[in-house]
């Protein structure tokens, strides 16, 4: 017997929501039913794009629409914390876009709203419910590298300077650390906690460096060395101007695994690939199927979750999440990067 398709509402209506929503569309555990923006033309703009489901022409409307059962939360991080605790307060579950919040003590604080309330909580980082990512966490389990001793992982592209952009302001919460540092430091974490049996692992020691912006003192890129209580390296690096190669590569003392796609797999379904070099040995193509698109993986993990009753999705849990954030915040605080008029 099938599940009733999880009802989602959509909080903020930015390009990444555009995304989200059409997975939403091609999954067959979810389905739209409202858009709330600042504004109902905003809303009514987003919402002609897909099907015209219910308009709100506010955050707090959205929340008490009583169709509503789960949010998809993207709006600028700075606002992800107040929204997150007042959709827990409005019983609907939530998926948050990363980062959670801007930082630790804010995402233990909606962590906590999301337990009293009893409602499931993820941060959206899709990868971690690709099937790719399954494959490379049981090769690692596995020993197909043997001991693992080094991680390295990059996430950057280049986006020209724009006053006032969220990529940028200070105001915003900008900068490449929070914007897709999180997931070279996401992965890091997996991976060493899958070379020591444990679902995820947090580094003992985070040590970085960063190239700020001359006024807003945001990240333009940078740099991190994660230190492994068993000793494992992993060396991350992000940027929003500067293009990475945006690959992982793993390195055991019996071999190498390099992951070309590691944060859009298959994005629109199909066959991802990783390669995996034994010591001695030639490389070996490891080809991962994927049924459906990138994003489609993470609308049904949630609902999975939601209708076992699940305070939490196995692929990205508030423990793993409160992990990630405090490794951010360690990396953010050894580059200099300060948020201006919040504890951030």
């Amino acid at each position: 017997m099938s599940l009733l398709p999880l009802r989602w509402g959509i909080l903020g209506t930015g390009a990444i929501a555009r995304q989200f929503v059409q997975a939403v569309l091609d999954s067959t555990g979810g389905r739209l039913v409202a858009v709330g923006s600042r504004t109902g033309e905003a809303a009514a703009t987003f919402a002609a794009a897909f099907g015209h489901p219910r308009v709100h022409g506010s955050y707090e409307a959205l929340l008490a629409d009583p169709e509503v059962e789960a949010v998809y939360l993207a709006t600028p991080h700075p606002w992800h914390a107040q929204w997150a605790i007042r959709a827990t307060e409005a019983g609907k579950h939530i998926l948050c876009e990363k980062p959670l919040t801007l930082n630790l003590e804010d995402a233990r604080c909606v962590v906590a709203a999301a337990r009293a309330a009893g409602v499931t909580l993820m941060e959206a980082y899709m990868y971690r419910a690709h099937p790719q990512t399954a494959k490379l966490v049981e090769l690692v389990r596995n020993g197909a590298v043997g001991r693992l001793g080094l991680v390295q992982a990059s996430f950057g592209f280049h986006c020209p300077f724009m006053p006032g952009h969220r990529l940028f302001a200070n105001a915003l919460g900008g900068g490449g650390i929070l914007d897709v540092g999180g997931y070279p430091v996401s992965m890091a974490r997996l991976l060493a906690g899958a070379a020591s049996g444990r679902a995820f692992a947090d580094p003992v020691v985070v040590t970085g460096a960063a190239r700020l912006h001359p006024v807003e003192g945001t990240d333009l890129h940078a740099a991190a060395t994660l230190r492994f209580d068993d000793g494992l390296l992993a060396q991350v690096a992000c940027g929003v101007s500067l293009e990475m190669e945006n690959v992982v590569r793993l390195f055991g003392e019996e071999g190498s695994i390099f992951v070309p796609e590691p944060w859009m797999p298959a994005r629109a379904g199909g066959v991802s690939r990783l390669v995996l070099q034994r010591r001695g040995a030639a490389p070996e193509t490891i080809e991962v199927p994927a049924e459906r698109p990138l994003y489609v993986y993470e609308v049904e993990a949630f609902a999975a979750a939601v209708r076992a009753g699940l305070a939490e999705v196995p692929a990205m849990t508030p423990a793993d999440t409160l992990g990630n954030m405090a490794a951010l915040d360690a990396w953010r605080e050894a580059a200099g990067v300060v948020y201006r008029g919040a504890q951030a």
